[in-house]
């Protein structure tokens, strides 16, 4: 058993009930179990801080058991007890945050728990999460632990929310060069995954014969407030902006607004459309330039080069 697993699986069923706020309670007289359930997490916490691995593992029911998020089984107090005390030995001063999913009283007797846990270690490492499910039963007026099950948790992502963009992936330049483009000039745009994968990074350069000059950066983000695709964008020369994306059937429509490096404002709205996996048409429509309309660009294609 991984000596944090412990303290991931098991902190969360103490202290969940300190961090009651968002749980859902079911059957009679929720408030009474809830606070008897909080007391208990005290002394729970009580004796996690003085290191006492005897005290942590009489909150279970004799024949109560934890399966970590490796699928190792520990039954009954004696084993909990001594993956307690291996865990004290290896890990000092670990810091906890707990997020409570739910709380829900099946019976009179019975309480059942899903949550995350992050354990923060104090070197400043990285935490580890788990997701978790307790399930507590009342033995002689006490909430005792009966089983606890946990299953590694990546932690947040976005990732999913910017899945519709996968297909941007990759290196791509311009099919044919724009009008007014200078000669030998391509326009070369790249999409990556950040490190993570919560993010997408964009890079703009104009390509000539021997080198590259670079033109943009954008990161495309999900942003969970306004449950929405976002990004920001930073041109070569200091002009900044940000953007709003919204799928229209096979159609992304980019929202944007900028301020250009000399203080100009600029609005527009940009039009990607998926030809197929290797090309992509892009059109800046309704421009302009503090309040001023500008005639929109002609659709430039862009076929992927890998």
């Amino acid at each position: 058993m991984k000596t944090k697993s412990i303290v991931q699986s098991v902190l969360p069923l103490a202290l969940a009930y300190a961090m009651t706020s968002g749980t859902t309670v079911q059957a009679a007289e929720p408030d009474a179990r809830q606070a008897a359930i909080h007391q208990t997490a005290e002394a729970f916490v009580a004796a996690f801080h003085k290191g006492d691995a005897k005290a942590l593992a009489a909150f279970w029911t004799p024949d109560g058991d934890y399966v970590d998020d490796t699928g190792r089984v520990m039954q009954g107090r004696e084993a909990i007890e001594k993956a307690f005390a291996e865990m004290f030995t290896s890990n000092k001063g670990v810091k906890l945050r707990i997020d409570v999913d739910s709380l829900k009283f099946p019976t009179a007797d019975t309480a059942i728990e899903d949550g995350t846990s992050a354990v923060i270690p104090p070197d400043g490492s990285a935490p580890s999460r788990a997701r978790y499910t307790n399930v507590f039963v009342k033995m002689d007026g006490k909430w005792l632990l009966a089983s606890v099950r946990e299953t590694a948790d990546p932690g947040p992502s976005n990732h999913e929310f910017l899945s519709g963009l996968e297909w941007m992936i990759g290196e791509w330049i311009d099919e044919a060069p724009a009008a007014g483009t200078p000669a030998g000039e391509v326009g070369h745009v790249s999409f990556v995954w950040a490190p993570g994968q919560n993010f997408i990074i964009s890079t703009r350069t104009a390509d000539y014969k021997d080198s590259s000059l670079l033109q943009a950066t954008q990161w495309i983000a999900w942003d969970a407030a306004a449950k929405q695709i976002r990004s920001w964008s930073f041109q070569a020369d200091g002009g900044v902006g940000q953007n709003t994306w919204t799928k229209e059937g096979n159609k992304w429509t980019i929202k944007s607004e900028s301020v250009l490096a000399d203080g100009a404002k600029v609005t527009s709205t940009s039009v990607l459309t998926p030809v197929d996996g290797n090309a992509f048409t892009w059109q800046s429509k309704d421009q302009k330039v503090n309040g001023q309309a500008l005639p929109d660009t002609k659709e430039i294609k862009m076929k992927r080069i890998d």
